[in-house]
């Protein structure tokens, strides 16, 4: 009988300790971080690695800036802009990519791409110029 007492007892106490416990909203953030500083744009995923000269066409950048990508895009909701996917490196390539800070050449390379993306990194619609 005492052990039903001192069952009782607890279970009575725990249900007081859980009962008057305030229990605080539920909050997330999310931060991205600073936009990525890359001569020629970064890929539109992560990590947004530096992309290298070429991959990018004109339409990604407005006076010479890149216009972002990822998280950082600055363009229009329906954007679809021209990559070139031999200067990719999740299709393979395995040039070199230029340093996060470096400065553009003074001569840039010339774009030969033919895919488009939206500014996630998804391909533009069949059809789609």
């Amino acid at each position: 009988m005492q052990i039903w007492k001192l069952v009782s007892g607890m279970t009575v106490a725990a249900g007081l300790l859980l009962a008057t416990t305030a229990q605080a909203p539920a909050q997330v953030a999310v931060e991205i971080g600073a936009q990525p500083e890359c001569p020629y744009g970064y890929y539109e995923a992560p990590p947004y690695q530096c992309a290298p000269d070429g991959y990018y066409g004109p339409e990604w950048y407005n006076g010479g800036v890149f216009i972002g990508a990822g998280p950082w895009f600055h363009g229009g909701d329906h954007f679809y802009g021209h990559v070139d996917h031999h200067l990719d490196y999740r299709k393979g390539y395995h040039g070199s990519f230029p340093a996060r800070g470096e400065h553009p050449a003074e001569h840039r390379a010339e774009f030969h791409g033919q895919a488009m993306h939206d500014a996630h990194g998804h391909e533009a619609p069949h059809g789609h110029r």
